[in-house]
């Protein structure tokens, strides 16, 4: 809201050095803190360029708030971190930032609100963040103006804060120069120098002069014009600004400082400020803006009005907050911030280039943020290594086509309104969908298939039964799928499923150096005979896994790297950078084959029918492939498995495709073969305890404490991680993944929900599913368990907590379901 531009913090006069290490494109909060941070790593010659002046973007007009809690504990990590930054700015700086601690309330008016913030007060707990559950009353004690009409529940954060935004951003700023970075105002970059995969140096313009900057490093710090300035440098960074309204009403007397409240199922938060209030809306269809380019002359803009826009939220208001409709509005603002199509924020090194970084695309939430992101990505800078997990925001999540204009535009709409929508799990976008679809998706339609997306791709979650509504209703309890999963994953248990892995990534490791290089790359023992398969992690230089993935030896020089969709483009960004001079080519071939999965007690039966190889142990045991003929086609079976029952998945040549699903369907059909979704898949793994990537491991998880030691084989001399693991079986684990069921068949888990041992909080949960097979919901997440044997930790009585209530929960280190992998390897 402020405009205050903050002494001395620019230079708008100072051209541009010939030289950095680091510059830095871009002078809004984000930028200002990168430059901080590296400053206060103790880097040197950080040049920061801004076009017009400091601020003058987005962060100028941001609303200020800062809350503590967020989605996952990481991010909680950084939006704490980012407010205890800017409490101690002001008396290092001397530019004062407006912070304080007002606390928030958010409120709910249905029951799907009430259990989704209750949940999440009951993750706060493990996150060490103080929230308190509150009854309507309670809300109106701590804020008379609200009608409580409709209100069932609220929860408070009594640390919650707001902030003058720009002062902010300029205390950084001054901070970084009292370390000695160059804060250069009125010089814009016109283009980038590239030799290869790397950024050269930097043409820019300023003050009717123009050059050039060589820089050792660049970090795309731009905001909404993040895109723009990512394709001069042969970046992705897909972001899309979009219209954002909000009003600030005229001088109330007597007026006192009130908590935020937030009114998510109104779209509406409220902020008290300098005895005015503000209403600001993230309504649920936006509207983008700047779709042809942003005006060269923006600089501290205002967008036109749009009063009809924003009336519904205003008339809602004037209900929630009666003294709406008693003031005067003083200031109707719309203002342009960015959106990022999974609605989180993109930093990190990019993956097309060595040496360009990113920090952009906030999401409306880079006041609360910007403190942890630059601290966070300048110790990830500094070290070469995430300082902890930072999956959520890893630009390398980010694929190639979300980068196109009408997709980010198309998604926006959605986007912006997803801030405070119900997050139910499971919710599926509903824009932009159907960029990428498998070889088999018009078969898996025309059988009742129900799709959802994940980074473009459609894929069958689950199958719906003749006559049922094919779509998600979503809720907290049981969705209206819950059965028609449980009954795919029944038949793979006990009969015969079939369902479709295409989306997921396929790198082919191919040269003279590639059993050595895999060899260095992965824990496992990667020197194996052609046709052998080796589930292994990819580790970091603590024994964090940064990748896990299975890996077929198609030839001497040649590997195949199977990954998860979402973390192909990461792992293979890996893979190149780990290569070095190593004389190996990586190729993403992913859309060269479509994969089948067929699992269950009776696959070997399906697919003796179908081809006339032998799937006999003898010939084909687990963890081998073999060339097979399928139907009147060519195809390649791995005898591989992520639900826990014999099975294969069936590499085919894309154009083979759908002649290898007619035929195993036609097979299958007197076996009783069912068609099954990746809600399925879920929920197998979880009672055979196998870990999801990104969840249950990630890379500030040791490969030990994982409990997947049994992956990683130290007699090797040389691979990455190799060290932290031999230190850590030296010293001991300090904490174990465990696997819970709960005793009560009734409720369920999703994920962070708190781990109770003997009555206390302990942890949380990693991931969560109903096992189908065991009637129960059933759960992974760490413990601590320093100094103890198995018999300790499992001898303890445990809990989880699912939005206030403890439910009674069995522990164990070993899969509850076939534990000893018989029925795999059958």
């Amino acid at each position: 809201m402020s405009e205050a531009k903050g002494p001395g913090t620019g230079s708008a006069s100072t051209l541009p050095p010939e030289k950095a290490r680091v510059v830095i494109v871009g002078g809004g909060i984000i930028g200002c803190s990168v430059a901080y941070h590296l400053s206060r790593l103790g880097w040197t010659d950080i040049v920061l360029l801004e076009r017009k002046q400091l601020t003058s973007g987005t962060t100028w007009h941001a609303a200020g708030l800062i809350a503590q809690l967020r989605a996952s504990q990481n991010m909680t990590r950084l939006a704490k971190y980012s407010q205890e930054l800017y409490g101690a700015l002001e008396e290092e700086t001397g530019v004062a930032t407006g912070f304080r601690r007002n606390g928030s309330i958010t409120v709910a008016l249905t029951e799907a609100r009430r259990e989704e913030i209750f949940r999440q007060a009951s993750m706060a707990r493990t996150y060490g963040v103080d929230v308190e559950r509150i009854t309507p009353g309670e809300i109106a004690a701590r804020y008379p103006h609200i009608n409580l009409d409709g209100v069932l529940a609220g929860v408070f954060l009594e640390k919650d804060g707001q902030g003058d935004p720009a002062n902010i951003a300029h205390a950084l700023a001054r901070g970084a120069k009292m370390r000695g970075a160059q804060i250069l105002e009125g010089v814009r970059v016109t283009g980038m120098r590239r030799e290869g995969r790397r950024i050269t140096g930097l043409d820019w313009a300023a003050h009717g002069e123009t050059g050039r900057i060589e820089a050792e490093t660049v970090i795309n710090c731009a905001g909404m014009w993040g895109r723009e300035v990512g394709r001069m440098a042969g970046v992705n960074v897909p972001l899309q600004a979009c219209e954002h309204f909000y009003i600030v009403t005229e001088s109330i007397d007597g007026l006192p400082r009130l908590p935020v409240l937030r009114v998510p199922d109104e779209c509406a938060y409220y902020k008290e400020d300098a005895g005015k209030m503000m209403l600001g809306a993230f309504e649920p269809v936006a509207k983008p803006w700047g779709m042809s380019g942003i005006p060269e002359a923006f600089e501290f803009d205002q967008l036109p009005e749009d009063f009809d826009h924003f009336e519904p939220i205003l008339e809602k208001a004037m209900h929630r907050v009666p003294m709406f409709g008693e003031v005067g509005i003083h200031t109707f603002f719309n203002g342009p911030e960015s959106f990022t199509p999974d609605t989180s924020y993109l930093m990190g090194q990019a993956p097309e280039m060595d040496n360009v970084w990113v920090a952009a695309g906030f999401n409306s939430i880079g006041i609360q943020s910007a403190g942890g992101a630059g601290m966070a990505l300048a110790q990830w800078m500094d070290s070469g290594e995430k300082p902890f997990d930072l999956g959520d925001v890893d630009i390398a999540r980010m694929q190639p086509f979300q980068g196109n204009r009408s997709y980010l535009v198309a998604r926006a709409k959605e986007s912006l309104g997803l801030l405070y929508a119900d997050h139910f799990p499971y919710r599926q976008k509903a824009t932009a969908r159907g960029v990428r679809r498998s070889p088999l998706h018009a078969h898996l339609e025309a059988r009742g298939a129900v799709f959802g997306e994940l980074v473009g791709w459609e894929r069958a979650n689950w199958f719906a039964d003749e006559g049922q509504a094919r779509e998600y209703r979503y809720g907290w309890g049981r969705q209206n799928w819950f059965d028609n999963a449980a009954r795919e994953h029944m038949a793979i248990r006990e009969n015969l499923g079939m369902y479709d892995m295409s989306s997921f990534g396929k790198i082919r490791v191919e040269g003279r150096d590639a059993e050595a290089y895999m060899n260095h790359a992965c824990g496992g023992d990667m020197s194996v005979p052609v046709g052998r398969i080796v589930y292994t992690q990819m580790l970091n230089s603590r024994g964090g896994i940064e990748a896990d993935v299975t890996v077929a030896r198609l030839s001497e020089t040649a590997y195949l790297v199977v990954t998860p969709a979402a973390t192909r483009l990461a792992d293979q960004t890996r893979l190149r950078r780990l290569a070095g001079d190593r004389e190996v080519v990586i190729t993403d071939v992913t859309s060269g084959e479509a994969v089948l999965a067929v699992m269950g007690p009776r696959a070997r039966e399906l697919l003796t029918r179908v081809s006339p190889n032998d799937f006999g142990n003898e010939a084909n045991p687990f963890n081998t492939f073999q060339e097979i003929e399928l139907g009147m086609g060519l195809a390649r079976a791995h005898r591989v498995s992520y639900v826990g029952e014999l099975g294969w998945e069936i590499y085919l040549p894309t154009e083979m495709a759908a002649h290898g699903f007619e035929t195993l369907a036609e097979a299958g059909t007197d076996l009783g073969l069912r068609l099954c979704g990746l809600h399925m898949m879920d929920s197998c793994r979880m009672e055979k305890g196998f870990r999801h990537f990104g969840h249950d491991i990630t890379c500030e998880d040791h490969v030990l404490e994982a409990g997947l030691g049994f992956a990683v084989k130290t007699q090797k001399p040389d691979f990455l991680g190799r060290e932290a693991v031999l230190r850590k079986r030296e010293e001991g684990l300090q904490k174990r993944l465990v696997q819970f069921r709960l005793n009560d068949p009734e409720p369920l888990l999703y994920h962070a929900e708190p781990i109770l041992r003997d009555g206390e909080v302990v942890g949380h949960l990693t991931s969560g599913a109903y096992g189908h097979a065991f009637g129960g919901a059933m759960g992974m997440g760490y413990v601590p368990c320093a100094g103890e044997t198995p018999g300790d930790l499992l001898g303890s009585r445990y809990e989880i907590e699912i939005a206030g209530t403890r439910v009674a929960a069995e522990a164990s280190l070993k899969p509850f379901y076939d534990p000893k992998s018989e029925r795999m390897k059958a």
